[in-house]
């Protein structure tokens, strides 16, 4: 009966963990659209706080963060944050968002003078 309860009790810590994540995240993405990117900062740092055992979902965060430093015109931050992002998670498809926005800041001349930046490596098909 004892152990039940000691598992029943880390199952419950766990599941908070990812519901106090999951509500950081979500309320980062209602801030992005309301345009309040002091708020979606804070909220990624609750989300960085509690995700440290989810690896998974640091490439999201990074990608909202790098959107919301470009929504306040910090372009080469935003830049900087996309090639941590492709470097870091290379097979990742926020990483080819990443290079996306790079390109996109590129073509509209907010990166002049700054060094490309390397496409990510193609996938490799499973046999």
């Amino acid at each position: 009966m004892r152990a039940l309860i000691v598992l029943t009790m880390a199952a419950s810590v766990v599941g908070c963990t990812r519901w106090s994540m999951d509500h950081h995240l979500n309320n980062a993405y209602r801030a992005y659209d309301r345009g309040d990117c002091q708020r979606v900062m804070l909220e990624l740092s609750q989300v960085d706080r509690t995700s440290r055992a989810r690896p998974f979902i640091h490439p999201e965060v990074a990608m909202l963060r790098g959107q919301c430093l470009e929504r306040q015109k910090l372009y080469v931050d935003a830049a900087q944050t996309y090639q941590f992002l492709i470097q870091r998670y290379p097979q990742n498809e926020y990483a080819y968002r990443a290079q996306a926005r790079l390109q996109t800041l590129e073509q509209l001349g907010h990166l002049r003078g700054e060094p490309a930046v390397t496409s990510p490596a193609p996938t490799t098909p499973l046999r």
